[in-house]
């Protein structure tokens, strides 16, 4: 009995040494996604639309402000070709299980659309500055997402995205706009004076 007593207490101690069952493993990495980071797909959708939605909003606006040629013909191409991009962006985000983000502008796309509109007779330069900045990030957005961005048919996108943002800065910078013409000069004329 005592031998008894002596083997159940041994493995009664023994089982009382074993370590812990190891933690459950982390959570997956999709609870590890900065929002706000563009190389993860919820931020990049969400700028990549944005930067759509504020180039065909201030194409449209130049339609509306501008009487430059140029300025016109490179919005209605702004128009098109974001619109197009749009549509792709939003296909790839749906084959790859996600949804597209509803076609809005970020705060600091607005504000810049907001400044554009009060521009008045500058407004062929500012838009200029504004079309080559924008298009500047837009291309960092994704030549970056391309690189090293989590959905691979999204990094599709931002590839074939590229060389259309590439065209667009290149036109940018090349686009001729002057500064504002001065205003007609006021005369006053006498009665009889011939001008």
């Amino acid at each position: 009995m005592r031998r008894l007593a002596i083997l159940f207490g041994g493995s009664a101690l023994v089982a009382s040494c074993q370590t812990p069952p190891p933690p459950p493993p982390p959570p997956e990495a999709a609870a590890m996604i900065d929002p706000n980071d563009p190389r993860f797909a919820p931020a990049f959708l969400a700028q990549a639309a944005s930067a759509d939605q504020f180039e065909i909003q201030s194409g449209q606006l130049a339609l509306q402000m501008s009487a430059n040629n140029a300025v016109r013909n490179y919005a209605n191409m702004l128009i098109a070709d974001h619109a197009r991009m749009s549509q792709s962006l939003a296909a790839a985000a749906t084959a790859a299980g996600l949804t597209p983000p509803a076609p809005a502008l970020l705060p600091g796309h607005q504000s810049q659309l907001d400044q554009l509109r009060t521009t008045g007779a500058n407004f062929d330069a500012a838009f200029r500055g504004v079309q080559i900045g924008n298009h500047q990030q837009a291309l960092l957005l994704m030549q970056n997402y391309a690189a090293s961005g989590d959905v691979p048919v999204l990094r599709n996108a931002a590839q074939q995205a590229i060389p259309i943002i590439q065209s667009h800065l290149a036109q940018a910078q090349a686009l001729p706009v002057g500064a504002a013409p001065p205003p007609p000069p006021t005369t006053v004329r006498q009665p009889g004076e011939r001008g």
